[in-house]
């Protein structure tokens, strides 16, 4: 007998449809779905509670988006990064619950 597959949260299905191969393919248009994705992108690009140059920040966001200065201001404004006379922080804590991409979303079921 197979195992059931179980449900899929709300930010599994988030990053499911906005990340593949570790990158962000689009930025979310609905704020909500953005919001659950921000905590995301802050741990993946961000993992050391430091200070950061713009530069820095620039490419490592660079790394999973083109569009940096959207990441930049939506971190901002979701309140998980502070900037400070062109250094920027984590604002917020490393996330526990926060589920890596799954190369092989084909074998899931969000049944």
């Amino acid at each position: 007998m197979a195992a059931q597959a179980r449900k899929l949260t709300e930010l599994e299905k988030v990053i499911r449809a906005f990340v593949k191969d570790g990158r962000l393919v689009s930025i979310p248009a609905k704020p909500s779905k953005r919001d659950l994705l921000l905590p995301w992108l802050l741990d993946e690009c961000f993992p050391e509670d430091r200070p950061y140059e713009e530069k820095e920040v620039n490419m490592r966001l660079a790394l999973l988006h083109p569009d940096v200065s959207a990441l930049r201001r939506y971190l901002i404004d979701a309140g998980l990064m502070t900037r400070d006379q062109g250094i920027y922080r984590r604002a917020a804590p490393m996330r526990t619950d926060v589920p890596a991409p799954d190369p092989w979303p084909e074998r899931a079921t969000s049944a």
